[in-house]
């Protein structure tokens, strides 16, 4: 465990391991407290871990009932996530050839979806094993994902594709851009934060 002092002179916990009872599960999470944080954030990640930050003034029971009022939420992420890191080898190479088909269909079954409202032009579909990035778009009409997608959540695949799919109308990221991504996505700016942080 660590300490630190923060600006204001207060120990505080940083990166501190913290456990809770939520229905009839105990569940790890790491707790950190943050100057810059307004009010408590949850964060679940892909290989299922929780990460709470909080303001530094905040105590843990506030914590605790934040917690708990999620609970419903948080065990069915958990339980998500814990379930698609049973399909994942950790060999790069192996989940790219176990998921690729996965991921196609995904992908042409959600820019079908959304597509009828723009009626952009899709020249091909391809998955491919990006380390660095989710998707890309070429100006010939080409939209390449990751195969990762298949192994996220519905919200947030939709939102790299949706993102992908409106590069076909404006091959930027100008304010006309992300109007077209919130013409399909309104909430397409806390999709988008999610997918960061995770």
């Amino acid at each position: 465990m660590k300490f630190r002092f923060d600006g204001a002179g207060f120990l505080c916990y940083y990166g501190c391991m913290e456990k809770i009872i939520l229905g009839n599960e105990e569940i790890e999470y790491k707790l950190r407290r943050s100057k810059r944080a307004k009010k408590l954030r949850v964060a679940i990640y892909c290989d299922a871990s929780v990460i709470v930050t909080m303001p530094t003034r905040a105590n843990i029971g506030v914590v605790e009932k934040f917690l708990a009022e999620k609970a419903d939420w948080l065990l069915d992420k958990i339980a998500f996530f814990r379930e698609k890191t049973d399909f994942v080898t950790g060999n790069q190479r192996e989940d790219f050839l176990r998921h690729r088909v996965d991921a196609l269909i995904l992908a042409e079954e959600r820019l079908a979806y959304f597509n009828r409202i723009f009626n952009f032009t899709i020249n091909k579909v391809n998955i491919r094993n990006q380390k660095t990035r989710w998707g890309s778009c070429s100006r010939k009409g080409n939209i390449n994902l990751s195969y990762k997608i298949v192994l996220l959540p519905t919200y947030l695949s939709d939102y790299i594709i949706v993102h992908e799919l409106c590069h076909l109308g404006e091959f930027n990221h100008s304010a006309n851009f992300w109007k077209l991504v919130e013409r399909v996505m309104p909430d397409y700016m806390e999709r988008r934060k999610e997918l960061k942080r995770n």
